[in-house]
């Protein structure tokens, strides 16, 4: 009697275990970001803040998973928020990305709210995406954008990519044209399949009209990538260039970056920060230098520094010289 218990018992759990292993079940994941950060002039810190200050770098919790439904059929799914506990305020938490998708063999639709193509073309040309050296300190259109439809084309002769987003109208009123960005890629954006990643993108989404070409390749442990971006004020005569090229090099298991970007345009954030009102013959100039090491699957150490200086015409035609920032960061990333 008691064998045959036990037995049973042994077969109702393994079939438990096997039941879980095979289904296809929601992934809850996060991540904890902080860093200590000094800054001249706080230009670029999370919270505009100079001196020294504790910033939250994009720290988040999510669930995420999909479910086939039929032959070639998968519905897609992902809430994202991203977590401010740790900063002055009472908003805890601030939307992310967070949609419900459909993928066959004709491609994948995605509705809700998610990073633009535009911005995804970025592939991981950005060294110090999230923190406060982001590209998005000289350069402008990298929205998550809501009330949108995203497609993303099947993989193409196992290379090309091609992708679209596009905001609904209706929710958007006062637009007075169509707000949707396009990008194709080539290549693997993290250098599994491929050694390269290059991409080429529009976007008239959010005022501007925006075209970015990327390219990014890795040599053994050299990792070596451009930007480039034209962006144009579809209301003001603003309008100008960016670019940025970089360098990574993984020297057993630390990651060295080296980072040069320069800016005609005025749309990033360390200008907006800078000045008042846009000017004309703007010229900024950022160089950033940094390093990872990554002292387990989930845990990451950090540290860089970033300096920022620039100048351009006021509105009386003076050259003025905006105020040079200086930024040293250290932290740490834990990933679950």
């Amino acid at each position: 009697m008691k064998k045959t218990l036990i037995s049973a018992s042994v077969a109702s759990v393994l079939t438990l275990v096997s039941f879980a292993t095979l289904a296809e079940g929601p992934s809850f994941y996060g991540r904890l970001d902080l860093s200590a950060t000094s800054s001249d002039e706080g230009t670029t810190t999370q919270n505009g803040k100079e001196g020294t200050v504790l910033e939250n770098n994009f720290s988040h919790l999510g669930v995420k998973g999909s479910e086939k439904v039929a032959d070639g059929v998968e519905v897609l799914y992902q809430m994202e928020f991203q977590v401010e506990n740790t900063t002055q305020g009472d908003d805890a938490f601030k939307a992310r990305n967070t949609f419900l998708g459909l993928k066959t063999n004709a491609g994948t639709v995605l509705v809700g709210r998610n990073d633009t193509v535009f911005k995804q073309s970025e592939g991981s040309i950005d060294l110090f995406g999230n923190f406060n050296a982001d590209i998005d300190r000289l350069v402008d259109d990298q929205d998550r954008v809501a009330d949108a439809i995203w497609y993303y084309s099947p993989v193409i002769a196992d290379l090309i990519t091609l992708n679209a987003t596009y905001l609904m109208d209706d929710n958007y009123e006062g637009s007075d044209e169509d707000q949707y960005a396009l990008s194709a890629t080539i290549g693997d954006k993290k250098f599994q399949k491929q050694n390269y990643y290059f991409a080429a993108a529009y976007n008239t989404i959010g005022g501007t009209d925006s075209y970015r070409g990327v390219a990014q390749a890795k040599f053994g442990d050299f990792k070596v990538g451009g930007l480039f971006q034209n962006t144009e004020s579809q209301s003001t005569d603003q309008e100008g260039d960016t670019f940025f090229v970089n360098v990574a090099y993984n020297l057993n298991g630390v990651n060295l970056k080296a980072q040069y970007g320069q800016d005609e345009g005025g749309f990033g954030k360390y200008y907006s920060n800078s000045v008042d009102a846009t000017g004309t013959d703007i010229e900024v100039t950022s160089i950033t230098v940094g390093a990872d090491y990554r002292v387990s699957k989930s845990t990451l150490i950090y540290g860089h520094y970033a300096m920022y200086e620039g100048e351009h015409t006021d509105a009386v035609g003076v050259k003025v010289d905006l105020e040079d920032d200086n930024i040293f960061t250290i932290g740490a990333r834990y990933d679950f």
